[in-house]
């Protein structure tokens, strides 16, 4: 609960689509770019944009940007400017890197050599600093602060061996990958495709979707002759919504086209030998919607192992189980189902009050839980100033005991790949009073999930839909799992350049 009050951003948000077929198409490209972007907000909300193209050898782009929800962000007027694209790219923004203005809003689009490209970003450059000194030497100048910018100027230069005459987007894709290793997963789009492109740690998801006829959305009979378009978007939880099936995921360090014709995988550039993928274990904690697929399993599926997990490191003798934040339900489920114990609401929210008034926002529900222990579940403590008031709100209302469970490791370092953490030194984890955090925050115990319990709870899952797809056990590559653990253990994936 606390990530939501301690200024912990949800990354950037990014989404494309490509209608099939004969062009102009008669799909409403603008429309499911919208929908699918209103999908990915709880990944960004400071700005939202939308490049669409209507594909043409010389093509036309249309850009809107504004600051904001994507409600607010554009009005039913201008969305009529993109009626007629045929593919287009959006993106919604959480500034890491740059300040919250329209300037820093995403996508970027500049004119190359060859023509126009229009880029979104979600990451963070772990190099960035040595690189927008790079791209300055060759004499280019840089107009926001943000990464973003920086990997669309570094497209724009012509890699080694490239044809003066013909731009080799995979070249320039590949020059950009050996340039900076992480943190990255793109759209570029370029005339009539769009390359969707991860790093080759692959430490931000992206994944690919199929556009198909609402009556064969849920029919396993549904071929590639239903498609109606191709749609990309950092989580699957953006196709429900646009009448989309998932298709697969990006690859760590691949390159895939996608075009009215379908798609294709390119290349896939390989992280040196040795090295682990090193996907973000934050997205299954915290930030990705429960009903997002990442690895072959559902978000949710995994929050509930953590939570049974957290009951077999840490049971308690309690009541009843609860939760706070909506986004540890599963867990707290989870630790419900191991542990025995029943599930119950303990808190009304008012969802109309701001963020900052912490118990006008909640109505203890007392007969719930006058006169018992309660283990209440959090995803997070972040600061610790969260959590002291609701402690204190229910033990007033008449709970016997509060002991909080929480369904991660305690955050101790920051993070450079894309995630707004706060500084190590505001991190409760990293403070005196944390040898006491119980008696801190005025629970009677407090206990997290250890880094061994969230990474076994997370690759289980892996596992067992590796063994589900028969991946060959001789095939060593297929079954490579890591995931990156650096804001709770300090070690990086890549060696960071400042």
């Amino acid at each position: 609960m606390e990530f939501e009050e301690s200024g912990i951003g949800e990354e950037c948000g990014v989404f494309g689509c490509v209608a099939a077929g004969e062009w102009p198409t008669q799909l409403e490209v603008a429309q499911v770019l919208t929908l699918g972007l209103v999908a990915l907000q709880h990944r960004g909300q400071e700005s939202a944009g939308i490049v669409t193209s209507n594909g043409a050898p010389s093509p036309t782009y249309t850009t809107l940007k504004g600051m904001g929800l994507v409600s607010t962000a554009f009005s039913p007027e201008a969305l009529l400017k993109l009626r007629y694209g045929n593919l287009g790219i959006c993106h919604t923004r959480y500034s890491t890197t740059g300040i919250s203005e329209l300037q820093n809003c995403q996508p970027f689009v500049v004119d190359t050599l060859h023509g126009k490209i229009a880029v979104a970003h979600n990451g963070e450059l772990v190099n960035a600093h040595a690189l927008r000194k790079k791209v300055m030497r060759h004499g280019v100048g840089l107009s926001t602060c943000s990464d973003s910018e920086l990997i669309t100027q570094l497209l724009a230069l012509n890699p080694p061996m490239e044809e003066q005459d013909a731009p080799d987007w995979v070249a320039r894709i590949k020059n950009l990958m050996t340039e900076t290793p992480t943190s990255y997963s793109l759209l570029v789009m370029f005339k009539d495709v769009i390359y969707a492109v991860r790093d080759p740690y692959g430490n931000r998801p992206l994944c690919i979707g199929r556009l198909v006829p609402i009556s064969k959305l849920h029919s396993p009979g549904a071929g590639e002759q239903d498609t109606e378009g191709w749609v990309v978007s950092s989580e699957s939880c953006s196709f429900q919504s646009i009448g989309a099936k998932y298709y697969r995921e990006v690859l760590p360090g691949e390159i895939v086209q996608i075009s009215k014709h379908g798609i294709k995988s390119l290349s896939v550039v390989p992280r040196p030998e040795g090295d682990l993928p090193a996907f973000c274990i934050f997205e299954y904690v915290y930030f990705a919607r429960p009903d997002s697929i990442f690895e072959g399993q559902m978000v949710y599926t995994v929050r509930q192992r953590c939570g049974r997990q957290l009951a077999i490191e840490a049971p308690t003798d309690a009541d009843v189980v609860s939760t706070v934040p909506e986004s540890a339900t599963p867990a707290a489920l989870g630790y419900a189902h191991q542990s025995g114990l029943p599930y119950i609401e303990v808190l009304c929210k008012n969802r109309y009050v701001g963020r900052t008034f912490i118990q006008p926002k909640f109505g203890a529900l007392t007969d719930n839980f006058a006169g018992k222990r309660v283990v209440l579940i959090d995803d997070s403590i972040v600061r610790g100033n969260t959590i002291s008031p609701i402690i204190k709100l229910l033990k007033e209302a008449g709970a016997l005991e509060v002991h909080i469970r929480v369904a991660s490791p305690p955050l101790r370092f920051p993070c450079y790949m894309g995630i707004n953490i706060p500084t190590k030194e505001e991190l409760i984890a990293n403070k005196p009073e944390f040898q006491d955090i119980a008696g801190y925050i005025g629970a009677d115990s407090v206990q997290y999930l250890t880094v061994e319990g969230l990474v076994s709870a997370v690759q289980q899952g892996i596992a067992s839909h590796q063994e589900d797809k028969m991946i060959s056990p001789t095939n060593k590559s297929s079954k490579r799992v890591g995931h990156c653990t650096a804001c709770l253990t300090g070690k990086y994936p890549v060696e960071l350049e400042w």
